[in-house]
């Protein structure tokens, strides 16, 4: 396959994009409820809750309770020492004597106010009531070993110490859930962005005109089926076509002159024989074939309309499964019925049409049969076109054999649907097998102007506005 050429910003599609983030809300959805769980998770497995009792006491002179020391220098000068006094390993042994432990199972730390005598004593432990006991044996026998360092002063208690009830290092689970969730789905939101814009189908015009390996005739705007619950209810089977007073003006318009690009092009190159296919599935070939056909009638053309995939026929559910007579294409090929039997005339279109009913396994046997070479032969002698509305190009090799009795091929390329790589090999394939390429159709494209949309379509100034930017 050919190499992704250069990329360029005006092949990005915000429409392609919000549709994947729509599409792919779920994963959004998933990736902030992991995050949620991940946060939950390592909150049990890491965090180990830690209790802090405090007392507050102030350096005071010996013999005088009542006051602090007249200077605040010297105030503060002892407040080290005996800061000093509580992180001393002597006093951690004593209080683990007291205890009765080999070592105290908590942290003690002390700080000094600035520019006061006051110490704030500070005992953590895993356990409130080890804490507790701890802060209360240290304040209880810190006299013992302040009395090797400074004879001349003693603590006054300020603030006693409690037994902790809430843990001193909590955090704020719900805050990191929440972030935890933002970021999740943030994550998973950019990585489908990402994987919207990198993925190498036709999302824009420009594109198209860019990297597909041919011309592009026309571009045909998204038409929606059903605009309603009750229509989708009512008229589910039904497909769009341009006979139909429901369409919008600028749809009708691009098939029309779509028509009218294939009409000239064929009958300067004496062309009678047009195959109407895609690479893949539901790129809408069966519809632009339908009302190409409709549309060549119009211009008063004689057109013959066959359904010639035969795997997956679609023709009979476009134009409302019109009455078959029992008669399918494939009774004609078999040799079961006369042509002029399959053969019907569409007076409400004023198109002739040969349609499949079902499917069938074997197609290749049919399409490649001596019947069929006739069908084909009646089609050059007797109507202006003959219409064949093939398999998709990647799906069977009937196309292949309809390449033989075609004059001409037009691909039909859904707005981001099918890699431009792939269609490319397609194209290829067309012109190897020595018959010529009309171009390509870009079918069911959406506005970017999304909100603007349908009133934009539905406008008499359509054609005008189209016809000054000079568009094909």
């Amino acid at each position: 396959m050919d190499e992704r050429k250069e990329f360029n910003l005006d092949e990005i599609s915000i429409f392609s994009i919000l549709r994947d983030l729509c599409r792919n809300v779920w994963v959004i959805i998933l990736a902030a409820v992991t995050g949620w769980f991940a946060v939950t998770g390592a909150e049990g497995l890491v965090y180990v809750p830690e209790y802090t009792a405090t007392a507050t006491m102030a350096v005071s002179a010996r013999g005088n309770n009542s006051s602090a020391y007249s200077s605040l220098t010297l105030a503060n000068q002892m407040a080290e020492i005996f800061s000093e006094v509580f992180d001393s390993n002597v006093l951690r042994e004593k209080i683990a004597q007291e205890l009765g432990q080999e070592s105290i199972e908590g942290e003690i730390s002390s700080s000094i106010i600035e520019e006061t005598n006051l110490i704030v004593l500070k005992v953590t432990s895993v356990n409130p009531r080890q804490a507790y006991l701890i802060i209360q044996s240290a304040i209880e026998n810190y006299d013992t070993v302040s009395d090797y360092l400074f004879s001349n002063a003693v603590l006054r208690m300020v603030q006693e110490p409690t037994v902790p009830v809430s843990p001193s290092n909590g955090v704020n689970i719900t805050r990191l859930q929440k972030l935890a969730m933002l970021g999740g789905a943030a994550a998973a939101a950019g990585l489908i962005v990402l994987a919207s814009v990198l993925r190498f189908t036709v999302k824009t015009k420009a594109g198209a005109r860019r990297n597909l390996d041919g011309r592009v005739l026309e571009t045909i705007p998204y038409e929606r089926k059903n605009r309603t619950l009750r229509e989708f209810l009512q008229k589910r089977h039904e497909t769009i076509l341009i006979a139909s007073p429901l369409v919008s003006v600028g749809y009708v318009e691009a098939i029309r002159k779509l028509a009218t690009h294939v009409d000239h092009r064929m009958r300067r190159k004496k062309q009678k024989v047009i195959m109407i296919s895609s690479v893949a599935e539901n790129e809408g070939k069966s519809s632009i074939a339908s009302n190409v056909a409709l549309a060549l009638a119009e211009k008063g053309r004689k057109v013959l309309l066959v359904d010639t995939d035969l795997k997956k026929p679609a023709q009979y559910k476009i134009f409302g499964r019109p009455q078959m007579e029992n008669h399918s294409l494939t009774d004609y090929l078999e040799g079961k019925i006369p042509l002029k039997k399959v053969l019907v005339y569409e007076k409400k279109y004023g198109i002739l049409r040969a349609f499949q009913k079902g499917g069938v396994h074997n197609s290749a046997k049919y399409l490649d049969s001596e019947n069929m070479q006739k069908l084909v032969e009646y089609g050059r002698n007797s109507v202006d076109y003959l219409v064949l509305d093939s398999s998709p190009m990647s799906l069977a090799s009937d196309t292949e054999l309809l390449l033989k009795a075609a004059d001409t091929v037009l691909l039909v390329v859904r707005q981001d649907w099918t890699d431009i790589r792939a269609v490319n090999d397609t194209v290829d394939n067309i012109k190897q097998s020595g018959t010529d390429f009309s171009g390509f159709v870009l079918n069911a494209f959406h506005s970017e102007k999304l909100f603007h949309m349908n009133q934009e379509y539905r406008y008499y100034g359509y054609r005008g506005r189209h016809r000054a930017e000079g568009r094909e």
